[in-house]
């Protein structure tokens, strides 16, 4: 657990991280509480390093040669 929270921090890791602070702080001076639901998920994959990696969220595909 602790390898996962103090290692590999790349840009989206910290990008996730500047959203969830615009969502929060945007909530908090616009009012609009739905906002925190939306900094929390981005913070939730920010810590935990969660979310599509970069090739997209594709999965791998098998071919028949690999069977």
């Amino acid at each position: 657990m602790k390898k996962i929270l103090f290692d590999n921090w790349h840009f989206m890791r910290y990008f996730r991280i500047a959203v969830s602070s615009f969502c929060f702080y945007s909530a908090y001076e616009q009012q609009q509480w739905v906002f925190v639901a939306f900094g929390i998920f981005f913070l939730f994959q920010a810590i935990f390093n969660l979310g599509c990696g970069p090739r997209g969220c594709n999965l791998p595909t098998k071919n028949r040669k690999d069977e």
